[in-house]
């Protein structure tokens, strides 16, 4: 990984960035890391979180933050608002009667994990989820040894999930659809943009192993600091790392981009 500062600043369109420990610090969305989604989509960049949180706070993120949408559920869909029409659009990858179809199985397995490894728990966004279950191993429980992370991983594997690492989640789905995917439909269907034609033009940020697929598709792929705290679990690192961690990290990225002076395309 090279300092973020080697990183070319030039024709960048869009930034597309994980949430948890890559825009927040532990825990939370600071004042600084706001304003610098802020500062990015008022410089006319495509913005977009991308990010394994529920379908209920996609909802609030794709109305409320600065973004031009968010994919949610490590790829399950993407949301955005339409200003024009005064409207939240929805795009799930999973027809709405199989997702209700998933529901019972996905908590029994749920149900089975927890009591199979000591110390793990749902989520607490658990309720607000549309696509997949998500088991805690650090956020509102005391960290979880790798162990009991492998275990949680082969529980839902054997049940024929996929199963994702987070920093703070194990999330588990049924299906082959991953953050990348999902991120290239958004951008094609909501900006006419074809990923594949030049991925150099976006940037990723991220920190943790589910986001490994956006470290090696994007040239410009770049991670906050603490993503050192888990590089043993990603299978291809960034290409870039910033000098500070969580959402400082993704403020000094921010600062990074709209200091090259070129004038980005607005969307």
């Amino acid at each position: 990984m090279q300092p973020l500062a080697r990183m070319p600043r030039e024709g960048v369109a869009g930034v597309l960035a994980d949430i948890d420990d890559t825009i927040t610090t532990e825990g939370r969305l600071t004042p600084e890391a706001y304003a610098a989604l802020g500062r990015l989509h008022d410089a006319g960049l495509i913005v977009v979180p991308i990010t394994g949180r529920p379908a209920g706070w996609c909802d609030h993120i794709a109305r409320m933050w600065p973004v031009s949408g968010v994919v949610g559920e490590n790829g399950a869909f993407w949301m955005r608002f339409d200003g024009a029409a005064r409207k939240l659009v929805r795009r799930f990858l999973v027809p709405d009667a199989e997702r209700a179809a998933q529901r019972a199985r996905l908590d029994a397995i749920a149900q089975r994990i927890l009591a199979e490894v000591p110390g793990c728990a749902l989520a607490s966004d658990q309720r607000y989820r549309e696509a997949d279950v998500a088991i805690d191993f650090r956020e509102d429980v005391p960290p979880l040894p790798d162990a009991a992370i492998d275990r949680i991983v082969a529980l839902m594997e054997a049940e024929g999930m996929t199963a994702k690492v987070s920093s703070i989640h194990v999330n588990g789905w049924f299906g082959r659809y991953d953050k990348l995917g999902m991120t290239r439909t958004f951008l094609a269907e909501a900006f006419g943009v074809d990923l594949d034609a030049d991925p150099s033009r976006f940037v990723f940020a991220g920190d943790s192993p589910n986001d490994a697929p956006m470290f090696a598709y994007f040239p410009r792929s770049v991670g906050v600091a603490n993503v050192r705290d888990l590089i043993d679990r990603i299978a291809v690192p960034p290409a870039y790392v910033a000098s500070r961690r969580g959402g400082d990290g993704f403020v000094e990225l921010a600062d990074h981009l709209l200091a090259s002076g070129s004038a980005p395309h607005r969307k």
